[in-house]
């Protein structure tokens, strides 16, 4: 008889588990706990090479996903001044995650099958060899799998461990957008380069689309999490934060028409927990490493693809599973802390940060890529 799964979330991770899942021999359904125009939600971001050849392994043809997209393949790294402090490999393409949810879905859609919109898990059972779920508005699911991929503030991790450890914010905010009007500065318009910039009191990072826009993203420190604010004065805000630096940031932010953000970034320390007998977390559910790391997708695109690798094999597959994940990826998580606490450096730490970086950069990069560990590893 062929088993079933509930999959909660339906986002990147949850999409691409349910491919797998499917691929493994089971029926999944996706609940969605946003309706359905949360598609259209987010901004942009990078499926690193390792994430590319996670799909490849469900036999999903990654150029096909990422198309709507394009290749980045190297990265400049620049202080306020403008003064560059390393050009290194990157790898991955940069695409807009509306239309990569546009393409999971597709593929989900393809096989048959079912995603239900606006369904909030709530609580959990156990009974046997059955999880039931049951979402906000009473209507409940029983299955032989319940897959928790629904975010760093899992309420699948939640119920699973009460006690749990929570999100931890990390001091900064993030925002986004694109330019829909020319911009007046002079920029650098390489195709695949990927700039990222230590402004004096706020990082930036922007790239050209082949299109001629531009996509860029800030990280304002804040010393605590911050609600909505109103578009003018984050723009305001944003603007003055960048004043006094030497790098296209206030010319790009000028010519964007809609600004999106603030929203919080946080990670999760080591989350004890990952399974019960019939339940299993994924993704950021598991694991929310900070965006500096550039793996969030990537990592849940490799979980979903082991997942179901260890579900086919059968047997104790969740142990085998969290086994196979559980290292790589709180070591993600660690490196992705390390390389955001720059971001938010005071003037001493900010100038022994550029003072050493080229330094650093030379010798890591002396005998090969220092992230091959992470861009090289294949599911």
């Amino acid at each position: 008889m062929t088993k079933t799964a509930i999959v909660a979330g339906g986002g990147i991770a949850g999409a691409v588990a349910a491919i797998a899942l499917h691929r493994a021999g089971y029926q999944p359904v996706v609940y969605e706990a946003h309706g359905a125009g949360a598609d259209n939600r987010g901004t942009w971001l990078t499926v690193a090479v390792n994430g590319l050849a996670a799909l490849a392994a469900l036999d999903l043809d990654p150029e096909s996903i990422v198309a709507a997209g394009f290749p980045t393949p190297r990265l400049s790294l620049t202080n306020g001044s403008g003064r560059q402090l390393a050009r290194i490999p990157l790898g991955g393409t940069t695409i807009r995650r509306p239309d990569l949810y546009a393409a999971l879905r597709s593929e989900v859609v393809a096989r048959g099958i079912t995603v239900v919109y606006g369904k909030r898990l709530v609580s959990r059972s156990e009974a046997g060899d059955r999880v039931t779920a049951v979402f906000a508005d009473g209507e409940r699911a029983t299955a032989d799998l319940l897959v928790g991929a629904d975010g760093v503030h899992s309420a699948t991790r939640r119920l699973l461990d009460p006690a749990g450890p929570a999100p931890r914010f990390l001091g900064l905010l993030n925002s986004a957008g694109f330019t829909t009007a020319p911009v007046e500065a002079d920029l650098d318009r390489t195709p695949g380069l990927m700039h990222m910039a230590f402004g004096k009191r706020c990082f930036f990072g922007w790239c050209a689309a082949p299109d001629g826009s531009i996509w860029w993203f800030a990280n304002p420190p804040a010393a605590e999490p911050s609600g909505p604010q109103a578009e003018p004065a984050w723009r305001a805000h944003l603007l003055e934060l960048f004043a006094a630096d030497k790098i296209p940031a206030t010319a790009i932010i000028r010519a964007t028409g809609q600004i999106e953000g603030p929203w919080n970034t946080y990670d999760l320390p080591r989350v004890p927990v990952w399974r019960s007998a019939r339940t299993v977390l994924i993704g950021d559910a598991a694991h929310a490493a900070s965006p500096s790391s550039g793996q969030g997708a990537s990592m849940a695109m490799e979980d979903a693809v082991t997942l179901g690798k260890c579900l086919a094999a059968g047997g104790d597959a969740l142990a085998r599973y969290e086994s196979a994940r559980r290292d790589r990826v709180q070591r993600v998580v660690a490196a992705g802390r390390r390389s955001g606490s720059g971001k938010a450096a005071g003037p001493v730490g900010a100038a022994i940060r550029d003072a050493i970086t080229p330094l650093v950069m030379r010798m890591l990069y002396r005998k090969g890529n220092p992230q091959a560990w992470i861009l090289d590893h294949r599911v």
